[in-house]
Formats: structure tokens, sequence, C-alpha cells
């Protein structure tokens, strides 16, 4: 019977087409946005998803598939964020030192205002990366800040001041790395070190900090 119900609430939400279904979508996918990164995968609530958006679970579903494909859109869609705020940091006329400073100084700034994001990332991998996985678009998705620090590295060594053999994969890992720690271990680094983290912390010292280390180890010595 329940799945008789449920097939019928799809084939109404599917009657009821609505008119703006490209904004309705991104509607949902912002409401769940808030929704996984507050309670993760299992915890997040389709009902929930449903009451922050004024709809219904099935209309969600009609536009979606499945609890699923709704957080696989989120994921997408928050990558999409960082990667296009990225793409505007018009680091070409820069020298690459500079350019290196505004993409590590960016990036820390991005996981301060953007937690929802960290948060996400921290529980996919939490899961081992197992959604993130069917993700077809993840991968391409990604590629541009590779390749713009390529290009960044690339015209660092070209004028003497990087090391050669820079991997930008590895440069990429370590400036997440560095700059997520601010975030994902803001409230046990405190309580053991009292020592204030995240954005009541000191911003600007700690960002100039990991800009520098990473700047260490590009420079040609």
């Amino acid at each position: 019977m329940r799945a008789a119900g449920i097939a019928m609430d799809l084939r109404t939400a599917a009657m009821r087409k609505p008119k703006t279904p490209v904004a309705n979508r991104a509607r949902i996918v912002r409401a769940a946005i808030d929704e996984f990164a507050a309670r993760g995968f299992k915890g997040a609530s389709m009902d929930a998803i449903a009451a922050r958006t004024d709809t219904t679970r099935a209309l969600i579903n009609y536009y979606f598939g499945s609890k699923e494909k709704v957080y696989l859109a989120v994921l997408e869609h928050v990558y999409a964020e960082i990667r296009q705020a990225e793409s505007l940091l018009d680091l070409d006329h820069l020298a690459p030192v500079d350019a290196i400073r505004r993409i590590v100084q960016f990036t820390f700034d991005y996981y301060l205002a953007n937690e929802g994001f960290v948060r996400l990332v921290v529980a996919e991998n939490q899961v081992k990366g197992r959604h993130l996985k069917k993700s077809r678009v993840m991968r391409t998705l990604n590629r541009p800040i590779i390749d713009t620090l390529a290009r960044v590295i690339a015209r660092g060594q070209g004028e003497g001041s990087f090391r050669p053999g820079i991997d930008p994969v590895e440069v990429h890992m370590a400036i997440a790395a560095l700059g997520m720690f601010n975030v994902t271990n803001q409230h046990t680094f405190a309580a053991i070190f009292q020592r204030d983290m995240g954005s009541k912390g000191d911003v600007r010292r700690r960002r100039a900090m990991v800009t520098e280390v990473v700047l260490g180890y590009l420079r040609k010595t």
C-alpha cells in the first residue's frame, strides 16, 4: 500500500509540473546543503528539506529521484561554487608569488565563510567518498584549480622563483589541508590548547603563516 501511495504521489507531482523547475531545483539544493551539512547523509531528512522549501517530499523525488541523488546534487553544487569563485581570482596579471598568495588566502577565507562546505567534505570522507565516487562530473569539475595552479607554478619556474619538480595536485592538497584544519579542528584544538580557532582566532596571522608555508615549499632555495 505504501509503495502504491508513493507512486501516486509521484504521478501527482508529475502532473503538476512546476512552471519554474530550474528555480525550484536550485531552491531545493540550497535547502538541502544546510540540512546535509548539519546532519550528514544518514541524519538528513527529506521531510525537513521539503519543509525548508515549502514543498513536498514527492516533488523533491520527482526532481531528483532519491535522497542520494539530492545529496550528489548538493556535493556537485558546493564544489562548483568554490571552483567558480576561484575562476574569478584574476591571477594572470600577478607575479607567480603573488598569485599563489591570492589562491592560498582566498581558500583559507572561503573555508571560514562556508563552513557548510567544509562539513560536507568531512562527512563524505567519513564514508570514504562512497557517494561522491558516483558523480560523473566531479573529476572534471575540480580540474580547473589544478590547471590554474599548474600555470602559476610553470610561470614561477620560468622566471626562477619556484623550484622544479612540483606537482600541482600536491600543492592543492597542502593548501586545502592547511586551510581546512582551522575549521575542522577548531573546537578540539581550542579545548586542548586554549587558543581561539576558526573565525574567532587570529585569522590574519594564521592565514599569513599558511601562505608562507606553501610558498616556502615552492620557492627555489
